[in-house]
């Protein structure tokens, strides 16, 4: 991987991760046009630079993380079922993520769900996050467990179930970004920890890498962010489900034609 082809990546992920149409699937299309080899650099880079995205939601929404004891106990139990099911299901997790056609079809699946997303989901009244309660919470959190099949979207998954717990779109979204922090920080720790136990060592320039890929990630999610709320409030999701079908049948057709991808 060479630093041009981090920055584009660096922009996928940065884009991607806080909306409902799966960073893993553009993954796939991006390292397979760019033809980027899988090895365990840059498995650990497209989880690495998750970083960059999670300060992205930090410093967008700074008061809010130092509001109130009760703002962090609800994210630790929305956290709580992607712990257990991470720990119970790695293997599995693991092996679905070798499998292209598990991307494709959940991005399929994501897509007609996206599609009528906003009529089954239209009576929502809690627009403010601090008024989840943790049952409320820790049920979003089961929604988000759904997203460790590839493809799904985190997000998309986590905003879903908000909105069927009557959370607002605009309410669903933001405990969503929220969310992602001890989630994709604890995926990044974990992703971080199994690459070094297994003796493996960083370039300078893999470092260099690292940090390119996380200032640029950093930027681009805090545009993504502020543009996809203004654009869900007003819009809502079928235009991410129209999308996810577009992509999801792309890497169907990649695949049909004989592309050797490789999900990162």
């Amino acid at each position: 991987m060479n630093t041009i082809e981090a920055i584009i990546l660096a922009i996928i992920e940065g884009l991607t991760e806080f909306l409902p149409v799966s960073s893993t699937g553009h993954m796939i299309i991006a390292s397979s046009l760019m033809g980027i080899q899988s090895d365990n650099f840059v498995k650990l880079f497209t989880v690495a630079i998750q970083l960059g995205t999670i300060l992205s939601v930090v410093a967008l929404y700074f008061k809010r993380f130092f509001q109130s004891f009760d703002f962090y106990f609800k994210l630790f139990v929305a956290f709580l079922p992607a712990v257990i099911f991470g720990l119970l299901f790695s293997d599995k997790i693991d092996e679905l993520l070798e499998s292209p056609l598990a991307v494709a079809i959940s991005l399929l699946i994501g897509g007609v769900i996206l599609l009528y997303a906003d009529k089954w989901f239209n009576k929502g009244t809690v627009n403010d996050t601090n008024e989840i309660s943790y049952p409320t919470a820790f049920k979003i959190g089961l929604y988000q467990c759904i997203a460790m099949i590839p493809g799904v979207s985190r997000s998309g998954a986590s905003i879903i179930g908000g909105m069927a717990q009557k959370l607002t779109r605009k309410a669903a979204a933001e405990f969503s970004f929220f969310l992602a922090v001890p989630t994709m920080f604890g995926a990044t720790a974990k992703k971080l920890y199994d690459f070094f136990k297994h003796g493996n060592t960083l370039s300078g320039q893999e470092i260099n890498l690292l940090v390119i890929g996380n200032i640029v990630g950093f930027i681009v999610a805090i545009i993504a962010i502020k543009s996809f709320i203004g654009f869900v409030s007003k819009y809502g999701f079928k235009a991410f489900g129209i999308y996810r079908i577009i992509v999801g049948g792309i890497i169907l057709a990649l695949l049909l034609s004989g592309s050797n991808l490789q999900v990162m």
